[in-house]
């Protein structure tokens, strides 16, 4: 198994900087309005994750696999 780029405790903002792939898996989850909330880019995806009632642990892997 390939090794986890991505861990929940990395931003919103530092994660679609870096892998661009990954926006589509957040717009999945948290809808549109992730990428105009002010706290998006500094908000960690644990966060963000309970905000949305989303399991951290299935976005997490879903963004590993947008980002390989």
């Amino acid at each position: 198994m390939s090794e986890q780029k991505i861990t929940k405790t990395m931003s919103i903002g530092e994660v679609v900087q870096k892998y661009p792939a990954t926006e589509k898996v957040f717009m999945k989850h948290f809808g549109s309005g992730c990428f105009t909330c002010p706290g998006a880019k500094s908000e960690d995806i644990a966060f963000g994750s309970m905000m949305h009632g989303k399991d951290v642990e299935e976005i997490v892997r879903e963004l590993n696999e947008a980002a390989s």
